[in-house]
């Protein structure tokens, strides 16, 4: 499996019991496993039982999910019955007090509707138990389709940063052929100095030259940092490889590898290193910013 954007959208509708859901479900990148719910108010009851839905599909990100809740036009049309016994117990007594003040009798259907608890509408939407099996079927679509998008996002991400650390590797073997020659370079230049300055010729055995250039050579020796360079590498190709999220271990690693690259920068005093140093640290905040986007 490849690695997963965060950044998607998803939409799910179903219908079930007369009862129709629509679910919009949209995520952009965090570090957290951020998820807001919109719905109506009688349904928050069931937004507990949606966030572990949510929650088994995505680990990380701020995630956005809009519910609506309406009837099917036949559950609509169900849903409105008459009370007979309230609208007959209305008719006698409307028709008992027109005979007792001697008024006629001109009742009509219309007069139901003027009789408290007549007519009776039988809300479906707002009954959450009646809602929820319609709502887990259409946010579990909506969290697919999600999913989906995030995949073929997280295909481009791969690529590109795949891409990135090839390059970069390109910029730690640069590094590793540089850094043999800074060493027999500072030699020559401490024995030009020696010389200029009158302190006789220093032969290659002299005791305090060599004791300066092995100080040197130990203070500028970057073959450690080069090697967990080239490990951080193989970590981060077999995350991405590993088909899980790998968001957090490859920011982590991220940090590694210019934790590493700022200790060689300031252990060679080279301005060929210096400029792969800057190269390389380009090429890594690009890679860190890509990062980001991954779950």
């Amino acid at each position: 499996m490849p690695v997963i954007s965060m950044t998607g959208f998803g939409r799910g509708d179903a219908v079930r019991g007369g009862v129709r859901v629509e679910v919009e479900v949209s995520s952009v990148n965090r570090k957290q496993l951020d998820v807001r719910f919109t719905m109506p108010r009688a349904l928050s009851v069931l937004e507990a039982r949606a966030q572990m839905l949510v929650q088994g599909a995505i680990s990380r990100g701020q995630v956005a999910v809009n519910v609506r809740v309406s009837e099917s036009r036949q559950a609509r049309d169900g849903a409105l019955s008459v009370n007979r016994a309230a609208a007959a117990a209305g008719v006698r007594a409307l028709r008992g007090a027109a005979a007792a003040l001697g008024l006629p009798d001109r009742l009509g259907a219309e007069v139901l509707l003027q009789i408290p608890g007549v007519l009776v509408f039988q809300d479906r939407a707002q009954d959450a138990e009646r809602v929820w099996p319609a709502l887990e079927h259409a946010l579990g679509r909506a969290l697919a389709a999600l999913r989906s998008m995030r995949r073929k996002e997280g295909v481009a991400l791969e690529r590109d940063v795949r891409g990135r650390l090839r390059g970069l590797d390109v910029l730690r073997r640069r590094l590793a052929q540089r850094a043999p020659l800074i060493n027999r370079a500072y030699e020559r230049k401490l024995r030009e100095r020696i010389d200029k300055a009158g302190l006789g010729a220093a032969g290659p055995d002299d005791p305090q030259v060599l004791k300066e250039i092995l100080l040197f050579v130990d203070r500028a020796d970057v073959s450690e940092e080069l090697v967990r360079l080239q490990s951080h590498f193989d970590h981060a190709a077999e995350l991405m490889s590993a088909g899980k999220p790998a968001g957090r271990s490859l920011d982590f690693l991220c940090q590694e590898m210019f934790r590493e690259i700022n200790t060689i920068g300031s252990k060679c005093g080279d301005s060929a290193v210096s400029r792969l140093v800057v190269a390389f640290k380009s090429q890594l905040e690009a890679i860190r910013e890509q990062i980001q986007n991954v779950e």
